[in-house]
């Protein structure tokens, strides 16, 4: 599994609306078959930073998502609206997607 995250700093005037902006990316890129998540979170101590947490099940899905149309589509606009370039980190881990964490249960009822 390819599992990437995306730093995005956004202009400050552009950043209540950055999550409309990408919706059809969003939407889009989740519907790819290889995608296995892709979420947006937005920073509570920088407001115009969102992190982006996205996840393809093989390098293949991953060169599908870059390939896309939607892909370029938010590439030829998004660099009018970020405010630098943003930093990400790309790892490739085993599995296929999301795991149980084992510190963590329920209390029960």
């Amino acid at each position: 599994m390819i599992f990437i995250a995306v730093k995005f700093t956004i202009r400050p005037e552009r950043a209540e609306e950055w999550l409309s902006l990408v919706d059809d990316f969003t939407r889009a890129t989740r519907d790819e078959p290889g995608n296995v998540f892709f979420e947006w979170s937005r920073s509570v101590e920088t407001p115009g930073q969102f992190v982006l947490l996205e996840a393809f099940a093989s390098s293949a899905a991953g060169a599908a998502h870059v390939g896309s149309d939607h892909f370029k589509t938010a590439m030829a606009w998004m660099p009018e609206v970020i405010a630098s370039t943003p930093e990400i980190i790309n790892v490739e881990v085993p599995g296929e997607g999301w795991s149980r964490m084992a510190e963590l249960t329920p209390a029960q009822s």
